[in-house]
């Protein structure tokens, strides 16, 4: 069984087959909220996609809905477990009475971070903000630069403790990628969105708008002045946290491993007639 989680290394997998170098089950988990075009594979056994939008989708372009399976987007296990949120604010010096935000930089650190934490300093509410600057060293200097000290920041580098931050805070900061979104939804963690990447995260953006998950900072000037909107306003704070859960799937990676398992279904190899077709569906306006 052969599990991709990128559209590169599904069209090559598929190519393989095709050619009848690799005979093995190809199934295709797509790790964004819709699927763009580069995700459709002349040759697999099943998709795996996050919404049930996104299966209507793939049945207009003429996949067979039995080859469709909506698991949500995989994550890890630790991100749906249960924590002792006073524990975890003793660690990091936090208290459970003043609204805790993180904000993530990315992996690797790019983006508007800088400015983010500047305009964030503007806040009015007394918040506590986690701040995670990814790989890059420099970045974290600049960062902690830019705090100058400011009692409300905690300026972390790379941190493989990510489920246990967000489980830990009120409000997510950052840009909407797949996984993230996931992962923050599983902790019934309500976003604020800056700087999605034109394609998917904009894509992924206006899904968590259209289900009150999230607010999105167009304009990097006012992030301060749309959080502190938000944080005067609890119950609005507090359904968009209930409202995670229309799209939360803790248990993607189980349904994944199950279905794969008791799937006995043969390859399906797309024919030039149909893939034609799916390509002029995909292209409509």
């Amino acid at each position: 069984i052969t599990v991709c989680t990128h559209f590169m290394p599904a069209g090559i997998m598929a190519h393989l087959i095709k050619e009848g170098d690799v005979d093995t089950h190809l199934s295709i988990v797509v790790t964004d909220f819709d699927c763009h075009a580069m995700w459709l594979s002349r040759v697999f056994h099943r998709y795996f996609v996050a919404l049930d939008e996104t299966k209507a989708h793939l049945e207009a372009l003429g996949l067979p809905g039995e080859r469709i399976t909506v698991s949500g987007i995989p994550t890890d296990a630790a991100f749906a477990r249960t924590v002792d949120r006073d524990v975890l604010c003793r660690e990091h010096g936090l208290v459970r009475d003043k609204p805790i935000l993180l904000m993530s930089a990315g992996t690797f650190g790019v983006g508007p971070a800088e400015y983010v934490v500047s305009r964030l300093r503007q806040l009015q509410h007394e918040a506590q903000i986690i701040v995670t600057c990814g790989r890059g060293a420099e970045l974290q200097e600049k960062i902690t630069t830019i705090v100058n000290g400011d009692p409300r920041f905690r300026i972390l580098g790379y941190t493989d403790r990510m489920h246990d931050l967000m489980q830990l805070s009120d409000l997510f900061i950052g840009k909407p990628g797949g996984l993230t979104t996931a992962e923050a939804l599983v902790c019934g963690l309500p976003m604020a969105i800056f700087s999605p990447i034109p394609g998917q995260e904009e894509r992924n953006s206006d899904h968590l708008l259209e289900e009150g998950i999230a607010i999105r900072c167009n304009n990097l000037t006012t992030i301060a002045y749309k959080v502190d909107k938000l944080l005067s306003d609890p119950a609005r704070l507090a359904s968009m946290r209930a409202n995670t859960r229309k799209l939360a799937r803790p248990q993607a990676a189980q349904d994944i491993v199950n279905t794969l398992l008791d799937d006995h279904l043969p390859p399906l190899q797309l024919n030039a007639e149909a893939r034609e077709a799916m390509t002029d569906a995909a292209l409509k306006p």
